[in-house]
């Protein structure tokens, strides 16, 4: 009986991350994912790719340190020396539903006083998976660990094999294997760097939080996570997303080594934050002055003797809002404009609500990705209070919608032009990103680059 025919990779990685988003939405009522992202099959080979020449600097860092120990009957003149190690395969796979698994082969060459030679091949196969400390940070912890030696090639004997308890006898393995997950690019030290706040303004910071240790299947390690923000150093409530977070199953897979998966409540999270922070507060100069406005309004001239410059001052009056859907992103900000003169002293004269509809551009640079206001959609103003008489909406449309139009983009780009940042652990950067918005959810497939540090080379699959 055939089996039917297995629907893209892609589809199958986000359908499993979407339902472990949504079981966990049960298990923490008041911690519930609203991001997350799969690590591939192809981003573990490149883990595995650029931690092999530094598995082998550690290996010969401590295999190459001091005369291998031998048995206490030996004698001084066959007492061996290390001379060489090099490290042949490196490579990480996933084991579903248990953790991944490291399979190393190093070459090993040794060298007796008697200035006979032998070949050992050193391998090893360990069981690593992550768990979550009591401290709430990821934790690589290695579960098994299989040491073998055999002796390859020897100039006393080509045809004799040391036996393996001999050969065990040269070579700390227990060590190694006590301490084998360290070959990798010190894992736990980025693995805590994946939790690390980072600042979007000066006074507001992001924070990626995981809610459980990842789970493993054969499209990859899935990881969810919870977006949180500090603003001036205190964590701020907002509020919980009404339904579990779950995608759709997109039409395509993908090969990237990397899927990084946002909510909407997410984005929404975000501009919450930065009202908080104050920062979606805007000061906005307008063209007019009081002379001006008082050819069409006649009560200003009465209010106004001299001619001075108009500013408007908005703030939000409540929470934005983010809508995704296929290809757009889009923000509702709410905000009221107290239309006065003075900077210092400032003396409103009317008090407008606007609502602005405005269309998001996202895009990545290195591990942040950049928000910003592209084009205001809608705009709808409604007169709240005013001092100088009845205004229709349609004059304050013509007075103040240009200024409106063109300054609160400009100014909120402001705020947001450092970008936000990703999760990411410390050392990788992203590339070949493609960011893909849908219905109530944000894909970022993506590749990692390892960041060179004195002038090394990254390393690529």
């Amino acid at each position: 009986m055939g089996r039917p025919a297995r629907r893209g990779a892609g589809m199958a990685m986000l359908r499993t991350l979407s339902i472990l988003l949504s079981l966990l939405v049960a298990a923490h009522s008041t911690r519930s994912p609203d991001c997350g992202g799969i690590l591939t099959p192809s981003g573990l080979r490149y883990l595995a790719e650029v931690s092999k020449p530094h598995a082998e600097s550690v290996l010969r860092r401590d295999l190459l340190a001091s005369p291998a120990p031998e048995p206490s009957s030996a004698s001084p003149s066959s007492r061996s020396q290390i001379t060489s190690v090099k490290v042949d395969k490196f490579s990480l796979t996933l084991v579903p539903d248990t953790g991944m698994r490291l399979s190393i082969e190093v070459d090993l060459g040794i060298t007796s006083a008697l200035s006979t030679s032998k070949e050992v091949r050193l391998s090893i196969l360990a069981d690593l998976h992550v768990e979550m400390n009591p401290e709430g940070n990821l934790e690589l912890v290695t579960s098994d660990c299989k040491p073998t030696l055999e002796e390859v090639q020897s100039t006393e004997d080509m045809d004799s094999k040391s036996s393996g308890s001999e050969v065990d006898k040269q070579i700390n393995v227990e060590k190694i294997c006590l301490e084998v997950s360290k070959l990798l690019l010190f894992p736990n030290e980025r693995l805590m760097s994946l939790a690390a706040p980072f600042p979007i303004t000066p006074n507001c910071q992001v924070q990626y939080l995981p809610l459980a240790a990842p789970m493993y299947s054969e499209q990859g390690i899935i990881i969810s996570l919870q977006t949180t923000f500090q603003v001036a150093g205190t964590v701020i409530p907002l509020p919980v997303s009404p339904v579990p977070f779950s995608m759709p199953e997109p039409g395509s897979s993908s090969s990237s080594h990397l899927i990084l998966a946002f909510s909407k409540h997410s984005y929404t999270s975000l501009f919450s934050a930065l009202e908080e922070a104050g920062a979606l507060n805007v000061s906005l100069l307008s063209p007019l002055t009081t002379a001006t406005l008082a050819e069409r309004i006649t009560q200003m001239g009465s209010l106004f003797q001299e001619d001075l410059p108009v500013v408007l001052q908005a703030v939000t009056r409540s929470s934005p809002h983010v809508v995704l859907e296929e290809d757009k992103a889009i923000v509702k900000l709410f905000l009221t404009a107290q239309i006065g003169t003075g900077s210092s002293l400032f003396q409103s004269f009317l008090s407008v609500n606007v609502d602005v509809t405005a269309r998001l551009q996202l895009s990545v640079a290195d591990t942040r990705m950049i928000i910003s206001v592209a084009d205001i959609e809608d705009v709808e103003l409604s007169l709240a209070t005013s001092d100088v008489g009845p205004i229709l909406a349609a004059l304050l449309e013509e007075l103040f919608l240009p200024t409106i139009r063109e300054e609160v983009p400009a100014q909120i780009n402001v705020v947001l032009r450092q970008g936000v940042s990703l999760p990411h652990i410390a050392g990788f950067t992203y590339r070949d990103v493609n960011i893909t918005i849908h219905k109530d959810y944000v894909l970022i497939p993506c590749n990692l680059q390892l960041e060179p540090r004195n002038g090394e080379t990254s390393t690529w699959v």
